[in-house]
């Protein structure tokens, strides 16, 4: 039983020694051809870069659907502080995760002009997804907008929308009063 159990640690401490601290050899061989290996380069070989690997991880904030989706329709959002159609427009891509730019053609003569050219008026919201655009708010719609041009349904699990930007001007959000003192 006691050698079944020292060898059950020791296939496990052997299992897990990669994932500790993995290494990466980088170099240029006879031919100018880059190559990258874990084992080490022939001694030959002059300026080997070598990079050390803790454990698989992903970086960057946004998914690889939403890269994709990002480069190919990129989102605009023409809003200012028209109350709930602006404030619940912008709720949607934060917490759909959504990157975005944000213009405001109150505040921006030049977004006001990209406005008036781009939908012939001033009205916001409006939702341009690549070469689509939406004239108002409608969840529906915007959804289906957004389907269509690839972005995923929900932000990366573990990341945590931040709460949409209050729009300028507005008030800012009443805190609850202290309990009176016994």
């Amino acid at each position: 039983m006691k050698a079944g159990t020292l060898l059950m640690a020791a296939w496990l401490a052997a299992a897990s020694m990669p994932l500790a601290a993995a290494q990466l050899y980088q170099w240029k061989d006879a031919q100018g051809r880059t190559v990258y290996s874990d084992q080490a380069p022939p001694p030959s070989v002059r300026n080997a870069q070598q990079r050390s690997f803790k454990g698989s991880f992903i970086e960057g904030s946004e998914s690889y659907a939403a890269r994709i989706a990002r480069e190919k329709n990129p989102v605009t959002l023409y809003a200012n502080a028209c109350g709930a159609p602006c404030d619940d427009a912008r709720r949607l891509l934060v917490e759909r995760g959504i990157p975005f730019s944000s213009k405001d053609p109150q505040a921006n003569p030049e977004a006001q002009a990209e406005l008036k050219k781009l939908t012939g008026q001033l009205r916001v919201p409006v939702l341009v997804v690549g070469s689509d655009k939406i004239d108002g708010f409608e969840t529906g719609q915007w959804q289906a907008m957004l389907d269509k041009a690839g972005y995923p349904k929900t932000p990366i699990p573990g990341t945590k929308p931040p709460p949409p930007a209050a729009p300028a001007g507005a008030p800012a959000a009443p805190t609850a009063a202290p309990a009176p003192a016994p």
